[in-house]
């Protein structure tokens, strides 16, 4: 599974040791704004820098319009920017027929896309009817509606085998991730408080406490080379 970091602020780019490795980062307009950033063409510049200066590899963009002037408009920049930053550029649109002229318009200028949102199966034939290059439901709200999330995870990695890839976003627990792991979904999204969280466990610590107790009481214990296993 590729991991991304789910985050428009830089500061949480960096992370500490005994978390998996990233191969880039994902933004959308609310975690842009979130990181206290204006959605503007200039703040995706300054990300698609700072994704090269951290060393990740991709990073994926959602434009705030679905006017396709402005996403063409928009898209030679982002991609000048990405191409001198060395950094594998994706564009983020909503799965949604109201966006299909700006869909149309970035496919057509050869750009890779994402359609994010997507929430059930009828989307997902649509997107892989569409031919991008990967779709991102967003678990933990299907979860909290009621959805059967599974049921669509299942169908979203079926489809993989000649489709869009999966790329599940929201995800509220490592036993989530888990599922998601098992099931075959070829990447995820998550915060880097998440991944920070996670990467560290409190029945691994207790059993780290216990084997130290352990020791330290065996000291005690007599020793004889004479002594056979």
């Amino acid at each position: 599974m590729r991991l991304y970091l789910d985050s428009a602020q830089v500061s949480d780019w960096t992370l500490p040791v005994g978390c998996p490795p990233v191969v880039g980062v994902t933004t959308n307009p609310s975690l842009v704004f979130q990181a206290g950033l204006p959605v503007t063409l200039a703040t995706y510049l300054h990300l698609l820098q700072a994704a090269g200066d951290h060393g990740l590899g991709e990073l994926m963009l959602q434009l705030p319009s679905s006017d396709p002037v402005q996403a063409l408009q928009w898209l030679g920049p982002l991609r000048e920017a990405a191409d001198k930053a060395h950094v594998c550029l994706t564009i983020k649109l909503p799965c949604h027929p109201d966006w299909l002229p700006c869909i149309k318009a970035v496919q057509q200028a050869e750009q890779a896309i994402l359609l994010t949102g997507l929430s059930n199966p009828v989307q997902l034939l649509w997107a892989q009817s569409l031919g991008v290059a990967y779709v991102a439901p967003y678990v933990g709200r299907l979860a909290a509606d009621g959805r059967d999330v599974w049921a669509l995870m299942d169908a979203c990695v079926a489809v993989q085998r000649q489709g869009p890839a999966l790329l599940a976003a929201s995800i509220k627990s490592p036993d989530v991730l888990a599922r998601l792991l098992a099931c075959g979904a070829a990447a995820a999204t998550l915060p880097p408080a998440s991944l920070v969280a996670w990467s560290r466990d409190a029945l691994t610590q207790t059993a780290l406490e216990q084997f130290e107790r352990d020791v330290a009481a065996s000291l005690n214990l007599p020793f004889s080379p004479s002594l056979r296993a």
